[in-house]
């Protein structure tokens, strides 16, 4: 309901800053729908064709949501450019109505899901748009008081285009955090340095390489790597280490996802001590 009276508010009272406004509330409910369809995919488990599950589902609907951020945004400041030049009258008593609505409504909700978006790229993209919305809710009230009391117009424009900032702030975030997942970066949050030298320094471990952290999803941290130990070492002494090893990046850094060859170059078993 919101929507509808922000979308027909704007063309009724003339508003570019309630149409934006408007326009992103509908990109809002885009975006909430897909971030709920992307956490159900994510929580599928995993298949003979999807061994990781769907996990990257979520990172792909909240990079959807930044792009779509982007469009808008572009095209509220091609039009607030326009009005700038040529300021067009508003019925800021209207305006000032719809947009005290909007605020309301958008700061309970971007409470509520602020609440449980904590490490979900999804709920984070959604989250934003609630947030930048409820600015944009203030812009608007501005720009018609401006109108109401001075009769000036232009700040409905200059109003617009502070929307379309704040949006596209959080359009360069989401789309940021998503190619980073994308491209297997190592995640926010964990030093890799730190990570290599807690290997190395663990105890009958010699050397580490072919080393690799990298987000399954959004929040699902990922290690692989090669650990020589020191021998001579039986194949049920390797496989401890390891688990020792795994617990400690787990524990330590939030990596409870680690796949570790362990190599020993004397082992009492005299067969490679290899355990994944």
């Amino acid at each position: 309901m919101l929507l509808v009276a922000e979308l027909v508010g704007g063309f009724v009272f003339g508003s570019l800053a309630l149409l934006a406004d408007g326009a992103h509330m509908a990109s809002d409910v885009l975006a909430l729908t897909v971030a709920l369809v992307a956490l159900n995919l994510a929580r599928r488990p995993p298949t003979d064709r999807h061994t990781y599950g769907l996990a990257r589902a979520e990172v792909l609907g909240a990079q959807v949501n930044g792009v779509l951020l982007l469009a808008g945004a572009g095209a509220v400041v091609v039009e607030a450019l326009r009005r700038l030049d040529d300021p067009a009258r508003i019925d800021a008593f209207g305006v000032v109505v719809v947009g005290a609505l909007g605020l309301a409504v958008n700061v309970v909700s971007a409470v509520a899901v602020g609440h449980v978006s904590h490490g979900d790229l999804g709920l984070r993209a959604a989250f934003w748009h609630l947030l930048a919305d409820a600015a944009g809710s203030v812009a608007v009230l501005v720009a018609a008081f401006a109108a109401l009391a001075f009769g000036a117009y232009r700040v409905d424009a200059l109003a617009s285009i502070l929307i379309a900032v704040m949006v596209l702030v959080g359009a360069w975030r989401l789309l940021r955090d998503t190619t980073r997942v994308l491209l297997e970066a190592v995640p926010e949050g964990i030093d890799l340095v730190a990570v290599r030298r807690a290997l190395e320094g663990a105890d009958g471990v010699e050397a580490v390489h072919d080393l690799h952290v990298w987000s399954v999803g959004s929040s699902h941290a990922a290690l692989s790597a090669h650990v020589v130990l020191a021998g001579p070492l039986s194949l049920h002494d390797a496989q401890e280490r390891s688990g020792a090893l795994k617990a400690m990046l787990a524990d330590r850094f939030g990596i409870a996802h680690a796949t570790l060859e362990v190599e020993c170059h004397e082992c009492a078993d005299e067969h490679t001590a290899g355990h994944r």
